[in-house]
């Protein structure tokens, strides 16, 4: 039996992706050094310790497992890190990657699934981007992903492996049944901050930029729960196993919220106000960006099934009370 490799499957998306792929019947095995992620987090695959980079560890590990595709998440994400510390993310999002490309044209891996991002389109004229979007990113860390992208397809353009290319918007949420959630330290995406602040553990919650050209000044971005993502990755998966050609797929659900908009629906899940301070604008963040995902429905035939604000909110802020070890007030429930 063939062997899905997810590199980063302990981490925030990849676990959820591998508790999907085992839950479905999949051989799979993780690559992970755990450096953000937990091992934990996966269950029922097998797991290996380490870093992707290392060409003699994934070698082997391909060749041990049979390996015949490729999921790969493992990179650095912190867009306001890139910008002070951008060797840090041309070394671990591209170099790496080009060392895990390495590894398994020599393997013989036909299948590659790669985890990219929006952050390759950089601030687009109506905010809106679909994957024939310029891609013209503002920070080294979509220039990371976008530079592992251009490696992918020339790599495919050979004959020797089909790929398919996700690039994720706002990824928020956690598994609606508990069972695995968002546990990064020091995380920074939005919704996971608020709710960490909604149960006491962060003083604030911070807003940068509140004159932006949008409706209420704040950013707006496209979220799309971390289970729908993760359901993009086997449909992905299923279409390189069926012979499918190389895709580029934006993830999003074609509609946005501004940063105020999360923050008021943390607060009405969460059922309290919550100490909100407006900052300055970050470098490297946009006004606006929300995705077309037409074509992800299209070849993929996916549909979303949590394209709703307050029940991302919810699972992630159910999420953040388990780690607190205390449960979602019930009023906030309802």
């Amino acid at each position: 039996m063939n062997t899905v490799l997810v590199t980063g499957g302990a981490g925030y998306i990849g676990s959820h992706t591998v508790q999907q792929l085992v839950a479905r019947g999949d051989r799979v095995v993780v690559i992970d050094n755990l450096s953000t992620g937990f091992r934990e987090a996966v269950r029922g695959a097998a797991f290996v310790e380490g870093n992707v980079g290392d060409c003699d560890l994934v070698s082997r590990t391909l060749e041990t497992y049979q390996v015949d595709a490729v999921l790969h998440f493992a990179a650095h994400t912190v867009v306001p890190e890139s910008m002070s510390d951008p060797l840090k993310y041309y070394g671990n999002n591209t170099c790496n990657t080009r060392n895990l490309l390495a590894c398994c044209a020599q393997a013989g891996v036909d299948k590659f699934i790669f985890s990219s991002t929006a952050a390759v389109y950089g601030t687009t004229d109506a905010g809106v981007a679909d994957e024939n979007t310029q891609t013209r990113p503002i920070n080294p860390y979509g220039t990371s992903k976008l530079m592992s992208e251009t490696m992918l397809r020339d790599w495919s353009a050979t004959g020797a492996v089909r790929h398919v290319i996700l690039r994720y918007f706002n990824v928020a949420g956690c598994d609606p049944l508990g069972r695995i959630g968002h546990s990064t330290p020091e995380a920074t995406l939005l919704i996971k901050v608020a709710c960490e602040h909604a149960v006491g553990k962060r003083r604030s919650v911070s807003i940068y930029g509140t004159d932006y050209d949008t409706p209420d000044g704040t950013g707006v971005r496209d979220y799309i729960h971390v289970e729908d993502l993760a359901a993009a990755h086997l449909r992905a998966l299923d279409h390189l196993r069926d012979g499918g050609a190389s895709l580029t797929l934006n993830c999003g659900y074609g509609h946005g919220y501004s940063v105020r908009e999360v923050v008021d629906a943390v607060a009405r899940v969460g059922g309290h106000a919550l100490n909100v301070i407006e900052l300055p604008r970050r470098p490297g963040d946009i006004p606006k960006l929300i995705a077309c995902s037409d074509r992800l429905r299209q070849e993929l035939g996916w549909t979303p099934r949590y394209d709703d604000l307050d029940f991302i909110v919810r699972t992630a802020l159910t999420w953040e009370y388990h780690l607190a070890g205390a449960n979602l007030p019930t009023a906030s429930v309802a």
